[in-house]
């Protein structure tokens, strides 16, 4: 018998912090399990979830703007312990009778605190008497709640962190959760393991265990696809799923022509070759490149991939008798996208178009991994056997190089993007640096300069590199490359990609870029 992993849950109350998923994410790694939600979630739903401790994030809002977010009181009385971050140490206050004003003098960035009390939050710090965190704040605690003692300062004399033993309701006016915060996570385990009592039962494993055990009684007799891409998410799907049922499972791979070099090679020998999944490959390039003929519109030809291939999807799958579920895998952040306190997405891109499967084929969807951050899925990857080749890839995206093709997309310049690709991979490998990068890429610009190779003159194309790192591709920077292995690039891509004969660099940050260039 497996250990239930929800029996403890810190959940997260939203309300608009840049760092909420962070948050999130370093709970996750304590091995206890976490959600966010709104913080407009009603308190009845709150206690629904049971949750073992609550979490209040930070927030850009002073607790005295008109359209602050706020909780109802009671939601700090649910008898469970309570820790507030930031805004949500300003919030309590607030709510619980204390005094918060604006500050002459704020505090962002580094700064050092001095803890005045050592047996909770800050146990362990006695030798050094000091801790250095990361403030982001303009209002400040001018007088704590009733029942609250002030556990530390800063060195501008500000309440920095304050405490209600009695009630286990604690506050912090920096952010453990950042990396600017040297022994944060150490704060936050004080708080979930000393505070709130909690064990650690969140590992991977107990995670196979459960879930395996889920897709079980869901699949039963019946069948379950999966729409297969190569990528991190789709693997680590399948190769759950097949544990779960076996040969029950159907992976579709679709070859539509705008995939990397080896692609459906690769595919085929790890999931057909190593794991022995029933694998149904669909050549479909002369389909792809013939209704992208002539088409330059980003938006446009994002419709047409998709559509395309709902429509071969839905012809293969409806040859496969018996099936009644389709596999998707949908992330963490793809939920909680919808639960922020600043709203869902303007607009999600087309890209993501196996969404609409369900819908127009009717099956049951199953989303094993809804629960999970990206590093998460990379170590499930691993657990479940999956090759370092697939868990370790880059991102790409749902289009393909359609979308890193600016302009008609033609076979031709599929194979420029393709021969391009393997040379920035190939010195990035070799520079030792790809797993320190989020996504290394090249783009084909729909310009064509003039050059000189040998004693011709040449009007070829531009090739642009797109080489960034992230967190979770929700924000992104331009990596500061070795101009030796730049310009080891560059070269190599002029010299062996016929039809280039210039390089450039994006050196542009996400936001205002985007990472894929359409």
């Amino acid at each position: 018998m497996h250990t239930d992993i929800h029996q403890e849950k810190v959940v997260v109350l939203d309300f608009g912090s840049q760092y909420t998923q962070l948050i999130a994410r370093r709970i996750r790694e304590q091995h206890v399990y976490c959600e966010i939600h709104h913080c407009n979630t009603p308190i009845e739903k709150i206690k629904q979830l049971e949750p073992s401790a609550l979490v209040l994030s930070g927030s850009p809002f002073s607790v005295y703007d008109k359209d602050a977010p706020h909780v109802v009181p009671e939601m700090l009385d649910l008898g469970i312990p309570v820790l507030g971050i930031c805004y949500g140490m300003q919030l309590i206050t607030h709510l619980m009778g204390g005094e918060v004003a604006s500050s002459r003098t704020r505090e962002y960035g580094r700064t050092v605190v001095r803890p005045v009390a050592y047996d909770t939050l800050f146990s362990g710090f006695q030798a050094e008497g000091k801790v250095a965190v990361w403030m982001s704040h303009g209002d400040s605690i001018k007088k704590a709640p009733p029942g609250f003692a002030v556990t530390a300062r800063s060195d501008n004399d500000h309440v920095a962190a304050i405490e209600n033993r009695k009630k286990r309701i604690f506050g912090v006016q920096f952010h453990p959760e950042v990396v600017h915060t040297p022994r944060g996570t150490e704060i936050l385990r004080n708080f979930l393991f000393d505070v709130a009592g909690l064990s650690g039962l969140w590992t991977m494993r107990s995670f196979i265990d459960t879930e395996i055990a889920r897709i079980k009684g869901i699949v039963g007799e019946d069948r379950i696809i999966c729409a297969l891409s190569g990528g991190v998410d789709s693997s680590v799907v399948a190769a759950l799923i097949d544990h779960a049922v076996g040969e029950k499972l159907t992976c579709i791979f679709v070859d539509n022509g705008l995939l990397r070099t080896g692609e459906a090679e690769r595919v085929n020998k790890v999931f057909q070759g190593h794991f022995g999944m029933d694998l149904h490959v669909l050549k479909a390039e002369e389909e792809f490149l013939s209704r992208l003929d002539g088409v330059s519109d980003p938006e446009k030809k994002r419709k047409i991939i998709g559509n395309l291939f709902i429509e071969l999807f839905e012809k293969e799958a409806a040859a496969i008798p018996g099936v009644k579920y389709l596999a998707q895998g949908t992330l963490y952040p793809d939920v909680i996208e919808s639960v922020s306190f600043k709203g869902p997405s303007a607009t999600i891109k087309s890209h993501h178009n196996v969404g609409g499967l369900p819908d127009v084929m009717n099956l049951i969807l199953v989303e094993p991994l809804k629960e999970l951050f990206k590093d998460e899925v990379r170590v499930l990857g691993r657990e479940l056997g999956l090759p370092e080749e697939i868990i370790a890839r880059h991102p790409f995206p749902g289009p393909g190089l359609a979308v890193r093709i600016l302009g008609e997309v033609t076979r031709a310049h599929c194979d420029i993007l393709r021969e391009a690709d393997v040379v920035v991979e190939d010195e990035i490998k070799s520079a030792g640096l790809y797993d320190e990068i989020w996504q290394a890429f090249a783009v084909l610009l729909p310009v064509k300069t003039v050059g000189v190779m040998g004693d011709e003159r040449t009007y070829d194309n531009v090739v642009a590199l797109r080489i960034v790192n992230s967190l979770d591709g929700m924000t992104a920077d331009w990596v500061r490359l070795p101009y030796d292995v730049l310009a080891r690039i560059a070269s190599r891509i002029i010299n062996e990609v016929k039809g280039v004969n210039r390089v450039v660099y994006d050196v542009s940050t996400k936001p205002p870029s985007t990472i894929e260039w359409e």
